[in-house]
This record gives structure tokens, sequence and C-alpha cells, in this order.
């Protein structure tokens, strides 16, 4: 059986050929500039994911896990386990919130000095984002929007739903 030019052979490594390993490299390698970029400037134990939070706490002060996860639009289990990271790194600290179910984060006064950096790293990654979409024949940011837009319109979890039944 075959699907978009994909042979689906039972003995054949599926992971072998994969529609989205380029993208998933692409933000990888441009994530691993970043930390290397950190490197350089002798920011420890600071991951590119670890940006945004830290920023958003700068800027608003101390919240819970919760209400980090929506400002930034990323799952609670996700903002959990990059919260514990960030912990460990010394960046962050987290105390009982207004009620036993919820903590909240608190920058720690390592994490202050550097904001200042993450936010000039962040807008001179945004501008190079931008630099390197003049260079292209299309937007990326177009793409993404288009995609979320076919999204919309039938969700990933629904395609790989009706592909499996179809026994692709």
């Amino acid at each position: 059986m075959t699907t978009a030019g994909h042979s689906a052979g039972e003995g054949a490594d599926p992971t072998e050929r994969s529609q989205w390993g380029p993208l998933r490299r692409l933000l990888n390698a441009m994530d691993d500039d970043i930390a290397k970029l950190y490197d350089e400037r002798g920011v420890v134990g600071v991951r590119p994911r670890f940006t945004m939070p830290l920023i958003r706490l700068s800027r608003r002060g101390p919240m819970t896990i919760r209400e980090l996860a929506k400002s930034l639009g990323v799952t609670h289990s996700a903002m959990s386990q990059t919260v514990s990271a960030m912990r460990r790194e010394g960046l962050v600290t987290s105390s009982p919130g207004a009620d036993a179910r919820t903590r909240e984060v608190t920058l720690t006064d390592r994490a202050r000095e550097l904001v200042p950096f993450l936010e000039a790293e962040w807008r001179a990654t945004e501008d190079a984002v931008a630099e390197l979409e003049e260079e292209l024949p299309y937007a990326m940011t177009r793409v993404v929007q288009d995609i979320e837009a076919a999204l919309a319109r039938r969700s990933f979890h629904d395609r790989i739903v009706r592909r499996l039944a179809r026994g692709e």
C-alpha cells in the first residue's frame, strides 16, 4: 500500500522516511545555534525553550504553572517539565500557590540578571527569522498559517485516525 509516494511494506522500517523529519531537523538545528550562542556568551544552564517562560515571568511577575502554560500556549504538562528543568538550573523557584493544587513560579536573582540578554537574543532571533524570510520565495510564517488553517478544517489527530482506519 502506498500513500504520498511512500511504500508501507510490513518488513520496511517506517522511520527511514519521514515527511516531517526535515522540519524537526531544521527546528533542532536553529535551537542548537541559539544554544551555541548561549555557550559563547557564558550563559550556562539555559536552553532555548527556557527563554519565553523566563521573559514572561520577568514581565508579569510570579505565575502558577497553569497560568504560565496558558500565557505561552503550551500544555500544563510541558510547562511543568520546563519549570522543573529551570528549577534544577537555579533559574526559578516554586512554592505552593493559593491552594494545595497549584505551584507559583518565581524567577531567581540569577535569572533576573540573564533576562536583559535573553530579551536582546529574542529580538535578534526574531530579526534573523525576518531576514531569512526575505531570502525565501514564500514566508515561513505564511506556511505555518496555511497549515494551521488546514488543521482547523480537520485536525492532525483526525487525519491520523482516518489513515489508521484505512490501514495505511
